[in-house]
């Protein structure tokens, strides 16, 4: 989708992308092992146009330039570990020059989007239909967040915990949530009795195996994040049975909670975009009063290609 202003986009500095990105995303949001922000591009450099995806995988980058971007928005990092070379010898350093030969910035935003307002997290929340939003686990707000000066009371940090406007069967829930994503291979998994109502939620887009504790305390009927992996997951389930059995006395409540709904990683990360595409070009033009248009890819990044059942 392009989002077109109707105008012709004359394009703003690189440099001044960044600072509004950074302040819609602020980059005190990050994980304290995370480094988002600008990772290719000279500052200098004329942004008229953004491409946005998940994950920046060499097709994305053939997307970005064929679509003429100068910039490449994205949430999943290029580097997640220190690197010594950025040579053609790799698909990364091929990345990084290919972007650099088209003048074509590289933008993440990442744990810092997860917990921002409008970000990655509220996204999914929103879209599951999750009312009376807080986060899972709350992180101080940055003075500087776009959203702090229009004078909205901040509630920012990683997850968001909601309640759905009416209880609903685990089975028609967990539906809903893969009626959301995009179709993938993998599709959603899901643990726990269909019938069982559920109606307060815990959402955190992306691998989110190791926030069971904060799950746990927070009292949810259901979990919805990704990339749950087998022992994790088998010990948080049986934990909820054995517990639901303790509680099994006549006048107390032996629901199973919470139950588990494992998405896609990238699919459910995706969901951002139905802000940013919005969010971003309208932040632009506030702060510089230039028009830039962004469009956001269609294709899914999840890397898995054909499945056995």
């Amino acid at each position: 989708m392009v989002i077109n202003t109707g105008t012709k986009a004359t394009g703003a500095s690189l440099d001044r992308v960044v600072k509004v990105l950074e302040r819609l995303y602020p980059l005190s949001y990050a994980e304290d092992w995370d480094h988002p922000g600008l990772i290719v591009g000279d500052p200098r450099w004329p942004v008229s146009r953004i491409y946005a995806a998940v994950d920046p995988t060499p097709q994305i980058v053939d997307e970005a330039l064929g679509a003429g971007a100068q910039l490449l928005v994205c949430h999943h990092p290029l580097f997640f570990h220190s690197v010594h070379e950025v040579s053609g010898l790799g698909f990364r350093g091929a990345i990084v020059n290919r972007l650099i030969e088209a003048h074509c910035g590289l933008w993440v935003g990442h744990t810092n989007a997860d917990a921002a307002v409008r970000g990655v997290a509220q996204a999914a929340a929103d879209a599951m239909g999750l009312l009376d939003q807080r986060p899972l686990e709350p992180i101080q707000a940055d003075e500087r967040d776009w959203s702090a000066q229009s004078g909205e009371n901040l509630s920012v940090g990683l997850g968001r915990v909601g309640r759905l406007e009416q209880p609903m069967r685990f089975q028609d829930f967990a539906s809903r949530v893969a009626a959301l994503l995009p179709s993938t291979q993998l599709g959603v998994q899901a643990a726990g009795d269909p019938d069982t109502l559920v109606q307060k939620v815990a959402v955190l887009p992306g691998s989110g195996d190791s926030m069971f504790d904060q799950v746990r305390a927070s009292g949810v009927d259901v979990y919805v994040t990704s990339d749950l992996r087998h022992h994790p997951a088998t010990d948080a389930y049986q934990q909820a049975l054995y517990e639901a059995q303790l509680r099994a006395q006549p006048g107390n409540d032996s629901q199973v909670r919470p139950l588990l709904v494992n998405t896609p990683h990238s699919a459910i990360e995706s969901l951002w975009f139905s802000y940013a595409r919005q969010d971003i070009p309208a932040a632009l033009k506030e702060a510089t009063g230039l028009s830039v248009n962004l469009q956001v890819t269609t294709h899914a990044t999840d890397p898995w290609t054909f499945v056995f059942r």
